[in-house]
């Protein structure tokens, strides 16, 4: 079969976001899929609302998107990819993940910590816009992150298939995870679809709430 590149927007401080990734990768080992890393930021997002949902106004989540796009204009997309698994990475082996010194995961994905500069400077938050657009544009800016975005079967030249999530607080393995593939794309392709909720998963005390165990 013929493998299909699948774009995926994210922001690299969303915690639901890296479970939605890992589950994307999962769905790449039994589905023909390659995924593509594009950048989209929660600040840029969230920056003409009135409130502000992140509970950020210092700005600190311009730091992991900003390094994200110094590492992607660097090092391209392998290298992005890495960093992003990297800042994830379960480093007290108890199974809790929450995001890790970005200097610290630039060097564990055989990266130049210097990157890490970036995050405080404004040099890449062009690019960092003008990719979070090409994703917003797909669903409208009511839409979060991550996005998800694949051409409809032989129809490449065509809209592509793009959808908001999905949200997990696990990540399905093997076949689970491509049946989920198969669901949401199915779902995001029937015209006039909008969305899906299902029951919030009870969050794991051993995992902080995150069930991700990264491969």
């Amino acid at each position: 079969m013929t493998t299909r590149t699948v774009d995926f927007w994210f922001d690299p401080a969303c915690p639901y976001t890296w479970l939605t990734s890992r589950w994307l990768l999962e769905a790449a080992k039994v589905r023909p899929l390659e995924v593509r890393w594009r950048i989209m930021s929660l600040s840029v997002l969230n920056e003409d609302r009135d409130d502000d949902p992140e509970g950020d106004p210092e700005g600190y989540l311009w730091i992991p998107v900003r390094i994200c796009a110094a590492v992607l204009r660097e090092h391209g997309q392998t290298a992005l990819g890495e960093f992003y698994a990297a800042l994830w990475a379960d480093r007290g082996g108890d199974g809790k993940q929450w995001l890790n010194d970005p200097a610290t995961a630039l060097v564990d994905a055989g990266l130049p910590a210097e990157l890490a500069e970036a995050g405080a400077s404004d040099a890449h938050d062009g690019a960092v816009r003008a990719s979070h657009a090409e994703g917003v544009a797909l669903l409208g800016e009511r839409t979060g992150t991550p996005i998800v975005a694949v051409a409809a079967p032989g129809d490449d030249a065509g809209a592509p298939i793009a959808f908001n999530g999905p949200v997990v607080s696990r990540v399905p393995r093997g076949e689970e995870a491509g049946r989920l593939w198969d669901g949401a794309l199915l779902m995001a392709g029937v015209p006039g679809f909008h969305e899906l909720r299902g029951t919030p998963a009870d969050p794991n005390p051993d995992v902080g709430g995150w069930d991700a165990d990264p491969a």
